[in-house]
């Protein structure tokens, strides 16, 4: 489906993704994972992104650096990132494969929006709050916006 809509995926989502990015900028910190980048709108504001998608076609569009790949798998040592983030892209995953990636990448803030309508959302937003001491949560227009502190160790 992505596959179809990477040339015009901006035109259609930009705006709406530019303003959950607004909502996080200010937390956004150091070398930075995008999970489900896309076109790489987060690459398009910060330096040190790494832009993940598993469609080629979408990353064609990001700027810097870009991996192709899944979340249930990231293709990075632990340690890699200082933040993860994930614009509208994790009720596309296998939420359950993904959590032990999260933890094994030990970033120290993870920011992740979640589609309020997808059927996975209440599941999705359990399993974090499951997973993880440090959750909070901020409710935008279409997403509901988990922030997740961790200790490096």
């Amino acid at each position: 489906m992505y596959r179809s809509l990477a040339k015009g995926y901006d035109e259609l989502y930009g705006k709406e993704q530019e303003k959950k990015l607004v909502l996080i900028a200010h937390l956004l910190k150091g070398r930075i994972l995008d999970i489900g980048a896309g076109t790489g709108i987060v690459a398009k504001h910060f330096p040190h992104v790494v832009s993940l998608d598993p469609c080629f076609e979408m990353l064609k569009h990001a700027k810097g650096m870009k991996v192709l790949g899944k979340a249930e798998k990231l293709p990075f040592k632990a340690g890699s990132f200082d933040t993860i983030v994930s614009l509208t892209a994790l009720h596309h995953t296998d939420i359950q494969k993904v959590i032990p990636e999260l933890k094994r990448m030990k970033a120290s803030l993870m920011v992740l929006s979640i589609l309020k309508k997808s059927a996975k959302c209440k599941t999705i937003i359990s399993s974090f709050k499951k997973n993880f001491s440090s959750v909070e949560m901020i409710e935008e227009d279409k997403d509901i916006i988990l922030i997740i502190k961790q200790t490096k160790c």
